[in-house]
């Protein structure tokens, strides 16, 4: 690689980066691939290709060239036979063009997932790409279903419709490759463990011979400005066995792993979350008690603009608002000290500084008539767009809040597993209070039986909780999914499905037969 061009090319695309916004490079998935990354990627996939093979190279999201940049350093230029790359922006793309005039890389202007596949003679050997990151809310409906038909069309697998655009690139480019090509793709980690990547896993262990998956330590962010833990996934488009081991690694670079391990494809088809390899074993997957025996869990309320509905005491005054359209609800866990909160004599919660939801169900003409001052605080949130805000748009009337019955015990819905002061990830927090939360927690409502047992013996709550606050840190983190700089998050149905056995324990006459449950208490 000649060392100019490419610290032109960082230098170009720190320009063009600077001239939009977070927010618009964010709905594009726009997050360039950095030097380095590129050239751990084409080093290793150097090892993947016969020395006599030619290279038809195929970058589908190319941006300024990270990838090309690094395959010309990697590979002589006799090696090279052809190299062609998509870009869609236009910002990136004339750019891109002009480095690369009096290379052999050809890029075309276009959307990718918009191109019909090449003739056999014309497929390429060696696919790198770091396509865009882009989460399905900001993809059209219309779009949708078109990828989702290109999809099945051509590879016979059927996407969800919660797929992030990266899935169908990389689904799409199957039609690309050649008989014996390698791909390697850049991609975030969250396929491993969500439903919506179950398409992605089927396609790299039945339709072409998985590799390997590298995953990046979350505690190291690939993306400066993208929240995102990465993984890099290599393929051989090949017929693949019905039983062979994957390499699975972890941290580090791709040549030098922190942690490597071969998993068999047999038990990556049984195990739902990937992302526990290489680090733990294959678990046996239990059908036994679990936290929704007991709990129906519940994400805490979406009030669709935190800032304008929830509300302190002294702002309540100073807008001369009525407190019967307010109730209370419990701040973010970073400003809970405490994982218990006391009530005082009309049920608030004890917290420092007591928050109030609004909540009116009145139409807007009886509150014009009858509340001006909450007519007037409602017209600030119009003057302010709230009101279009898509889930206020949705509610009749927009400023109605969905039901979230007060919980007697939450859960954090994120947190990191390296908090200062060692704190875990996951917070269970006892709420004798009739404050309600968002969805910043989750919510544990007792199941029938539980319920009726907390009220013939109070004392039960207590220890209950604190059989769950006693769950271990990697029993929940590994029911979760991980994101960037070592974030992790719970959603409802993962967390019901943590184990429950120490519970449950608790009540020696439990049993998971419905029929007998009226044994428990």
């Amino acid at each position: 690689m000649n060392l100019s061009i490419e610290h032109k090319r960082v230098e170009i695309q720190k320009t063009l980066d600077s001239r939009k916004t977070r927010g618009e490079r964010n709905r594009l998935g726009q997050f360039a691939t950095p030097t380095e990354l590129a050239k751990d990627i084409l080093n290793y996939a150097k090892t993947l290709i016969s020395k006599k093979t030619k290279i038809n190279f195929l970058d589908p999201a190319i941006g300024t060239g990270s990838f090309f940049s690094a395959l010309v350093s990697t590979f002589s230029e006799s090696e090279i036979e052809k190299a062609k790359g998509f870009e869609i922006d236009p910002h990136y793309a004339d750019p891109s063009k002009g480095i690369w005039r009096d290379s052999i890389l050809n890029i075309k202007i276009s959307d990718f997932t918009n191109e019909n596949p090449p003739e056999k003679k014309n497929q390429f050997n060696l696919i790198i790409c770091n396509p865009p990151y882009v989460r399905h809310h900001h993809i059209s409906a219309e779009d949708k279903q078109r990828l989702m038909k290109l999809c099945k069309e051509q590879t016979g697998i059927m996407t969800n419709g919660l797929s992030g655009l990266y899935c169908y690139f990389l689904l799409l480019s199957n039609n690309w490759m050649t008989k014996d090509g390698i791909a390697g793709w850049l991609i975030p980690s969250e396929f491993m463990d969500v439903n919506y990547g179950k398409a992605l896993k089927e396609y790299l262990i039945d339709k072409v011979k998985l590799l390997r998956i590298h995953r990046f330590d979350p505690d190291d962010v690939q993306f400066e400005d993208a929240l995102v833990s990465s993984a890099v996934v290599w393929f051989k488009k090949t017929k693949p066995p019905k039983s062979y081991p994957v390499e699975f690694s972890f941290g580090g670079t791709l040549r030098e792993p922190s942690i490597s391990k071969n998993i068999s494809t047999e038990i990556l088809r049984q195990e739902p979350k990937w992302t526990r390899f290489p680090v733990l074993d294959a678990r046996v997957l239990s059908k036994g008690e679990k936290l929704s025996d007991l709990f129906t869990t519940k994400r805490g309320l979406a009030t669709g603009n935190n800032n304008f509905f929830i509300l302190s005491r002294e702002q309540i005054e100073e807008h001369q608002l009525s407190f019967r359209f307010f109730k209370p609800i419990l701040p973010s866990p970073r400003y809970l000290k405490k994982n218990e909160i006391q009530a005082d004599a009309q049920n608030n919660p004890l917290i420092e500084k007591p928050l109030y939801l609004l909540d009116c169900n009145l139409s807007e003409d009886e509150i014009k008539k009858k509340h001006p001052n909450l007519w007037e605080y409602l017209q600030i949130g119009i003057k302010n767009e709230v009101h279009l805000k898509y889930l206020c748009r949705n509610r009749t009337p927009w400023y109605s809040q969905e039901k979230r019955e007060p919980a007697p015990i939450l859960c954090t819905y994120m947190g990191r597993d390296k908090q200062k002061g060692g704190g875990k990830p996951f917070r269970f927090i006892l709420n004798h209070s009739s404050a309600t939360a968002t969805n910043v927690y989750l919510l544990l409502y007792p199941r029938p039986l539980l319920s009726r047992a907390f009220q013939n013996n109070p004392g039960l709550m207590r220890t209950v909780w604190s059989a769950l606050n006693n769950i271990s840190t990697d029993n929940l983190i590994e029911a979760g999914r991980v994101y960037g700089g070592g974030l992790h998050k719970l959603e409802p149905k993962e967390l019901s499905n943590v184990h429950a056995s120490d519970i449950i324990r608790l009540f020696p006459n439990f049993r998971l037969n419905p029929g007998r449950q009226e044994s428990l208490f």
